[in-house]
């Protein structure tokens, strides 16, 4: 169902994707098959997320992720949540993830390029929030932060497609409109 258009797009939206601001995060880094990828459509202002994920390489631990390649960094502690325009969609289970700190850049180069760990000592632990979901075709997806939930592996394997329009901050519900003047 869709609601009200948001006006605080974060990607796409009014803005164009770049998909060389996104990096496949993939389990090759850590020995496993699968591979995203995050394309950008010439003709309209959606990007498409897709690929295969393989869950038997690492016994259930597959995953296929894109993340941003710069840190991100915007104050949304007065927005609800987050709201994603979905285009085209198969009916697999995605995840969103946010997190409160980006952790340092791959070692190395390619496909074999490993994460800094948690224990390095020139980084910390970061928080991941994740929401789980099934998307409609041509709506959105929203989420309030209070539904962001800890990290935990799924079953299905495959490949997969989804489409987005844009992912944007969803305003405070109290927020006064520009048009209205304050009372």
């Amino acid at each position: 169902m869709a609601t009200s258009e948001p006006n605080f797009y974060l990607f796409g939206g009014y803005k164009s994707w770049n998909e060389n601001a996104w990096s496949s995060s993939d389990d090759r880094v850590r020995g496993g098959k699968s591979k995203s990828y995050l394309e950008c459509s010439p003709e309209s202002n959606t990007v498409t997320f897709h690929g295969t994920l393989d869950i038997s390489t690492l016994k259930g631990a597959g995953f296929a992720a894109q993340r941003t390649v710069d840190p991100q960094s915007w104050d949304l502690f007065d927005y609800q949540g987050l709201r994603l325009g979905v285009g085209k969609a198969d009916a697999k289970r995605y995840t969103l993830v946010v997190k409160d700190e980006v952790p340092p850049p791959p070692k190395g180069s390619g496909a074999d390029a490993r994460e800094e760990s948690s224990s390095s000592s020139s980084s910390s632990s970061t928080v991941s929030w994740e929401f789980d979901f099934v998307p409609p075709v041509d709506g959105e997806v929203s989420v309030r932060w209070e539904d962001f939930k800890p990290t935990f592996f799924g079953a299905q394997e495959g490949p997969f497609k989804l489409e987005l329009r844009y992912i944007a901050a969803i305003e405070p519900e109290d927020k006064p409109s520009e048009d209205k003047p304050e009372e």
